[in-house]
């Protein structure tokens, strides 16, 4: 293993498992999150309908796209996930409230995406399922699974304003 395999490795597991551990919280209220009940309010509160499946497609980006980022498999697909669920997180809820993450704003969540876009450029690394199994992904793989969690991303944000809704303010998270 080389020191780049070893940074990979720290840094997909952290952020993978930071990542799993905000949609274990939306999915079964770990960690004094708000369970899937609650985050299905939350959904509600911000205009996203069908809320449960807004719900539900967020806690898969998170607590799914997490575990697979962790663990170094499918990582075009994990980082895909991710970026449309930071994407909409930013827009939603942390946007409004400035950049520092003691104010509720976009410092943490925009370090996550940027970790798991790095990733996502430099590989996986050796120790991974995707090395394992001798899946290699091409740059325009890659790239497309990017922008289609850049554009699921958006899609989240413009579905209240394409339903003839306006964004409230700022949710508690």
């Amino acid at each position: 293993m080389t020191s780049m395999d070893l940074g990979l490795l720290v840094l997909r597991v952290v952020v993978g498992l930071l990542f799993a551990a905000h949609g274990a919280q939306k999915a079964f209220g770990w960690w004094s999150g708000p369970g899937f009940a609650g985050w299905t309010g939350a959904m509600e509160r911000m205009n996203l309908r069908p809320t449960t499946l807004w719900a539900t497609a967020s806690v898969a980006a998170e607590l799914g796209g997490g575990l697979l980022l962790a663990a170094g498999f499918l990582v075009p697909v994990a980082v895909g996930l991710m970026v449309a669920q930071i994407i909409t997180i930013i827009g939603q809820v942390h946007l409004p409230k400035g950049f520092w993450n003691t104010k509720g704003g976009i410092e943490f969540p925009l370090s996550l995406g940027a970790a798991a876009i790095a990733v996502l450029g430099a590989g996986p690394g050796a120790v991974s399922l995707d090395a394992a199994l001798n899946l290699s992904w091409s740059d325009g793989i890659r790239l497309g699974f990017l922008a289609l969690g850049v554009i699921g991303g958006i899609a989240a944000l413009a579905a209240p304003r394409l339903q003839g809704q306006h964004l409230p303010a700022a949710q508690a998270r």
